[in-house]
């Protein structure tokens, strides 16, 4: 009689615990397909420029337990096909959208519609040219603020004394705020130094527009002002085909790294990219867990790496996350 008490209970203990694995392994399951999910939508997605910029993306998504995936892009996107990416991703499930804003006013306009049915976070620049008057929420490096700085980092280099030097400056585009503000802040600081601009190049990334920097007048420093611009100068510096002129910059791609560390780059100021990252899923998932939160704009530092500190101790973290 005792025996079959004690299998009772036994049984009774064994079914207990499979009803509970079972109930966790439920709920679990559950709150897996109620994750909130965010795509986020970047120009040349698998260039290694966005390493740094989607390892935060994945921390942030880890600590707010969201479901993050980075849209698949190749080439020079227009504000029509960043729209129809955006609907296609609503279409499969998307709560927000993290955008990079494609130059121009159009973006502007598409991605004031697009707020209307779901948040939308921009990155890297504010949707408009004037970043007081933009509608949506940015998190970015103070762009004004590296231009200024990347101009005072080749001033110590010539003791303050550009009289006569000739410059050469690329940009990727002006028809962003980020661009706009860099090159703004970079000639706060030459206007009065002598320097001379021989040449600028403002739409490089257009592929249509047949720009060689081989075939421009002789420069003595050639000024990069994105990524994309610091990485085609490297590379014309690397083949002499700059003829002599030092290259000084903006990036935060490995490849610009390589640049600096083998001295075809004198100067790169790195915009956080790994915060940008984990700040802009940080923002937009609290919007979608509060109801009533409003993302916020957020400013990330910036660092100024040269060769001879390049793999100090205070660099460590900032190469760790480009390099991920």
């Amino acid at each position: 009689m005792k025996n079959n008490n004690r299998v009772f209970i036994l049984t009774e203990l064994i079914l207990g615990a499979l009803v509970i694995i079972v109930a966790v392994a439920m709920l679990r399951d559950n709150t897996e397909k109620n994750l909130d999910k965010v795509s986020v939508i970047i120009e040349n997605s698998d260039d290694n420029q966005w390493n740094a910029f989607k390892y935060g993306l994945r921390m942030a998504a880890e600590d707010q337990n969201v479901e993050m995936f980075v849209v698949g892009t190749e080439g020079v996107m227009s504000a029509e096909d960043q729209e129809n990416m955006v609907l296609q991703e609503i279409d499969n499930g998307a709560d927000a959208v993290i955008v990079q804003p494609v130059p121009g006013n159009d973006s502007e306009s598409m991605l004031n519609r697009i707020k209307n049915s779901i948040p939308v976070m921009s990155v890297g620049t504010a949707v408009s040219l004037n970043e007081e008057n933009s509608s949506l929420p940015v998190v970015e490096a103070d762009n004004f603020a590296m231009g200024k700085a990347l101009a005072e980092e080749i001033l110590e280099d010539y003791a303050g004394n550009l009289e006569g030097r000739a410059l050469g400056i690329i940009s990727e585009t002006l028809d962003t705020e980020a661009s706009a503000n860099r090159r703004d802040g970079f000639e706060s600081v030459i206007e009065d130094t002598g320097a001379v601009i021989s040449w600028t190049i403002d739409d490089f990334s257009n592929p249509e527009a047949g720009y060689y920097l081989e075939k421009q007048p002789e420069a003595d420093l050639v000024i990069a002002m994105d990524d994309v611009s610091l990485t085609a100068a490297g590379k014309a510096a690397a083949a002499n085909d700059l003829h002599g002129a030092v290259v000084y910059g903006i990036g935060h791609s490995t490849e610009a790294v390589y640049y600096v560390d083998t001295g075809v780059v004198e100067c790169l100021v790195v915009p956080d990219e790994f915060s940008i990252g984990y700040y802009s899923l940080a923002e937009i998932s609290e919007s979608l867990q509060h109801y009533l939160y409003r993302p916020e704009k957020k400013i990330v530092p910036y660092t100024v790496l040269r060769r001879e500190e390049l793999f100090s101790e205070k660099n460590q973290e900032l190469l760790f996350t480009m390099n991920q």
